[in-house]
């Protein structure tokens, strides 16, 4: 690796979006099974803490509040810096107050502080999102998403696996003020990083806020080709990878040896992805990496089959894990790289904020019948199915990312 090229990888635009995406990832958890956990230990009722995963619906229509990220400036810091600044204060204070409520005293109080988290974290993804795409040139999407997914993963495994821990040494009440400390902290990113230039203006009115975007989405060549493109990119992945844990524990893995290899192991085999992913794709570019990576995420899938037949094995499952998300974050950078380079930058934040809703559409609807058909096929002709349902996908590639695209 030469010295340029290094010099590239560790550029602060680059340092910047790891950074974001630590900021991004941090709050994830914290609304889901962080409180989830909290709520069991205060004896709250199964069926309510079940309900509480509606508190994430922010996260799947966010595109409905984007537009006025497009539209207004804040008087301080410009477009995107001054939006970012308020979304990370507004989200720390929400995480400080969703601590001092008590899940057992006051459920409907926890479920609006938490639904005021995912708005905010939502918002601070709306921001950031659109933020990486005018900063970083077409050419550097791919590296810098790559960054931008190492460091979200990094900020869950904090608030994820730091914060259970955490609990084990002081109340939840505290927990939930260290990590609103921590999201508090990332605005010195924000103050010190440069606001990007808005080279094509912005939304004058409600029809250039509001209709325009899409409208203007949808003048492009493929545009619907492109939104099943990106339906469909991710979904065997997805599918196969919704309902593991049972899979796991149906071959005999203690929850210890799930928690250890699954989620700690497999967290950073998932960073390591993204920093791969990055170095990857300076060389050879989104398009071709969105190509490659697909093809490797699809071949991943297959581990499980054969895990099926290996049974319990602790180093078979770190193999299948290590080798699943490696691919896994390199195709979600890829993915997220060419989703930032279909945007206009006139309408980033609205436009991108309604690719990654679609790119969510899998994770939370399509993923749901996943156990019926498990149960169903069995384990090893649902992975079967699954790396089929990868397929169409990739078939899509030529018409959508052709290899010839020029700048990419």
């Amino acid at each position: 690796m030469s010295f340029a090229f290094f010099r590239k990888l560790v550029a602060p635009k680059m340092l910047v979006s790891f950074l974001m995406g630590f900021a991004c990832g941090l709050p994830l958890l914290l609304s889901g099974q962080v409180l989830q956990a909290w709520m069991h230990d205060e004896g709250v009722n199964l069926k309510v803490i079940g309900l509480y995963a509606l508190v994430g619906l922010p996260y799947t229509c966010k595109f409905l509040w984007a537009p006025v990220f497009d539209r207004f400036i804040p008087p301080f810091l410009g477009r995107r810096r001054g939006w970012l600044l308020i979304a990370q204060i507004l989200l720390a204070l929400s995480l400080a107050g969703l601590g001092q409520c008590d899940p057992a005293a006051m459920p409907w109080m926890v479920a609006l502080m938490a639904a005021l988290v995912t708005f905010f974290s939502a918002s601070q993804d709306i921001v950031v999102d659109a933020y990486r795409r005018e900063d970083l040139k077409d050419e550097e999407l791919g590296a810098g998403s790559s960054l931008y997914i190492s460091g979200y993963r990094l900020g869950m495994l904090l608030a994820g696996g730091g914060g259970l821990m955490l609990a084990d040494l002081l109340p939840f009440s505290q927990v939930y003020l260290v990590m609103a400390v921590l999201m508090a902290a990332n605005a010195v990113v924000t103050l010190l990083c440069q606001e990007p230039p808005m080279d094509q203006g912005r939304p004058q009115n409600f029809r250039e806020s509001i209709v325009e975007p899409f409208c203007d989405y949808f003048r492009q060549d493929r545009a619907l080709l492109i939104l099943l493109f990106i339906l469909l990119y991710k979904l065997g992945d997805q599918m196969a990878t919704a309902i593991t844990t049972p899979f796991y524990l149906d071959l005999g893995f203690t929850k210890t040896e799930v928690g250890a290899v699954v989620k700690l192991f497999g967290t950073w085999a998932v960073i390591l992805g993204g920093l791969a992913g990055a170095a990857v794709m300076l060389r050879i570019g989104t398009i071709k990496g969105l190509w490659l990576f697909g093809f490797l995420q699809m071949a991943s899938i297959p581990g499980f089959f054969v895990l099926a037949f290996i049974g319990h094995s602790v180093s078979a499952l770190a193999a299948v894990i290590a080798f699943e998300n490696l691919t896994g974050g390199m195709g979600t950078a890829a993915y997220t790289a060419y989703m930032a380079s279909l945007t206009n930058k006139r309408f980033t934040a609205t436009q991108y904020a309604l690719l990654t809703s679609i790119m969510g559409v899998p994770r939370v609807i399509i993923a749901a019948p996943s156990g019926w058909l498990a149960n169903t096929m069995g384990w090893p002709g649902f992975f079967l199915f699954c790396t089929a349902l990868a397929v169409p996908g990739l078939l899509l590639l030529p018409i959508v990312a052709p290899l010839k695209r020029q700048g990419n």
